[in-house]
């Protein structure tokens, strides 16, 4: 199992990940070539936040492997939906040369925790408790991430109610926290993400939009926010 990607949540003091809104080698060359550190894909779902309906491997396989053979960092990928279909893609992802496999709790079998080829990043939802924010490294999970927010809230700002959420959660797990940008982070916001505890901020469609042209901006945005927080640390 490459651990790189955990390596790199471990070691840096905050990570930009890039959540694409398709599955387009053309936007992970971007994403890549404006400052992102990872690229998150997507199979078997119908994703809520960009509106996209994502297909199986063998449907996405082309495209999936153009954007590993391309890839300046760790590249990992939500399996699907719901339990099945994760089971039924996650082996051919890690064969392929994904590092870590993204899931809801809920839709991650006991296999792919056990199985070893990837590492697992595993998401709560917004009914979560912090018993099982405890519970995540116990079980298998590698990452955890705060995937909190309700989905109706998806685009309105942070307020500071989202952090003190964000804060309790790094502080009752040792695993790093990635936290996505369901809310409307600004770029200079990742300095009060980092405060609460969290090693990697994930940027996607509620703050990039879905084409070349406005995720060059926002991942650009962020790499400078970030480096900037890096110097002043």
């Amino acid at each position: 199992m490459n651990t790189r990607y955990l390596d790199m949540l471990q070691k840096n003091s905050m990570t930009l990940i890039m959540s694409l809104p398709a599955n387009d080698p053309e936007l992970a060359r971007t994403a890549w070539e404006y400052g992102a550190d990872v690229v998150k894909v997507h199979i078997n779902v119908d994703h809520h936040a960009s509106k996209t309906h994502f297909g199986s491997f063998e449907e996405e396989k082309e495209a999936l492997l153009q954007i590993l053979q391309e890839a300046k960092g760790p590249c990992g990928l939500v399996a699907g939906g719901n339990l099945e279909k994760a089971r039924q893609d996650y082996r051919a992802a890690a064969e392929a040369g994904f590092e870590f496999v993204s899931l809801y709790a809920k839709h991650t079998p006991l296999e792919i925790l056990e199985s070893g080829l990837m590492l697992n990043m595993i998401a709560l939802d917004s009914e979560y408790t912090t018993d099982e924010v405890r519970a995540l490294d116990k079980i298998g999970a590698h990452v955890l991430e705060a995937s909190v927010m309700q989905p109706d809230t998806y685009g309105q700002p942070l307020s500071a109610k989202e952090l003190m959420e964000y804060y309790t959660i790094c502080s009752n797990t040792e695993l790093p926290v990635v936290i996505p940008t369901q809310r409307a982070v600004l770029p200079e916001e990742t300095a009060a993400l980092q405060r609460c505890g969290a090693k990697a901020v994930m940027i996607g469609a509620v703050v990039t939009g879905k084409t070349k042209d406005s995720i060059a901006r926002s991942v650009s945005a962020f790499r400078e926010a970030i480096d900037k927080l890096q110097v002043s640390l």
